[in-house]
């Protein structure tokens, strides 16, 4: 009688999932599926913490004030208590050292390897607003990017007298939002208009401070537990696994960006004749 009574359950299952994915939030969740989110989230931050990173570390290295910023800055970012703070000051210590001893050639291929976060993030937009893939002599854009990209950090880690005060979060709300803005304009290439990318940009930047929130809730007591647990490389599985959720946000921002603009556009259509 099991053995009948179970397979019958089957199509009535069959039936209910196929009512959820004919309703809005059902066709909603199959973008996200169809976006990859997850798996374009650890593709981010494994290229990030591989190519960015060491990248971002030469750079704030040439900061006269004390070769500090790349350390100041991350923990800003992770929003992390002083004890945690302490922990990635030390993982990143000395990295004065990076700016001179890495060659010309050394620095080139940095950014070389960097441009390849570029072109993840792209594909990342290109997928969320079905579009297809840019030309192959488009890649300029991704050299003017990572070009901003560190300038933006590299201005954000050398602030260091007004770091705490409301005016800087402020503007760095404000160029934070301009800056996803343009790169979601410049990665697609313009094919995409700037008011439908807006929302996109808004909601990145507020998914950004809410991870800051749960960066000092969760990640602050976890890189201090894993400093005395597994030393130096219990840090580096945290800041990981920060940058997993900083590429959940850059693409769920943009993503949810994209279903703001589709909700909106609905809505403004006119009703069809009869109803």
């Amino acid at each position: 009688m099991t053995g009948s009574r179970g397979p019958a359950r089957w199509p009535a299952l069959g039936r209910i999932l196929s009512t959820i994915r004919r309703t809005r939030a059902g066709r909603r969740w199959g973008r996200v599926r169809d976006v990859e989110l997850w798996q374009r989230s650890l593709g981010f931050a494994a290229l990030g913490f591989l190519t960015l990173v060491p990248l971002l570390i030469v750079v704030s290295a040439a900061n006269p004030v004390g070769g500090q910023g790349f350390a100041q800055w991350l923990g800003d970012g992770l929003g992390v208590s002083p004890a945690a703070r302490a922990e990635i000051d030390r993982l990143f210590a000395l990295p004065g050292e990076a700016w001179r001893t890495t060659t010309a050639f050394g620095l080139a291929l940095l950014a070389v390897f960097g441009l390849s976060f570029g072109t993840v993030l792209q594909s990342g937009y290109e997928r969320i607003w079905d579009l297809p893939p840019s030309r192959w002599w488009a890649r300029w854009r991704h050299v003017l990017w990572l070009g901003a990209l560190v300038a933006v950090l590299y201005l954000s880690a050398i602030t260091s007298p007004w770091r705490e005060s409301p005016a800087r979060g402020f503007v760095t709300v404000a160029i934070g939002t301009l800056f996803f803005w343009w790169s979601q304009r410049l990665l697609l290439g313009g094919r995409v208009g700037w008011l439908a990318l807006l929302p996109g940009a808004v909601a990145t930047m507020v998914g950004l401070l809410g991870l800051r929130v749960f960066s000092r809730l969760v990640f602050s007591p976890l890189i201090a537990s894993s400093a005395v647990t597994y030393g130096p490389f219990g840090t580096v599985l945290v800041i990981q696994s920060w940058l997993v959720g900083v590429g959940v946000v850059v693409f769920g921002g943009a993503l949810a960006g994209r279903l703001v603009h589709d909700e909106l556009a609905r809505r403004a259509q006119p009703p069809a004749p009869g109803n």
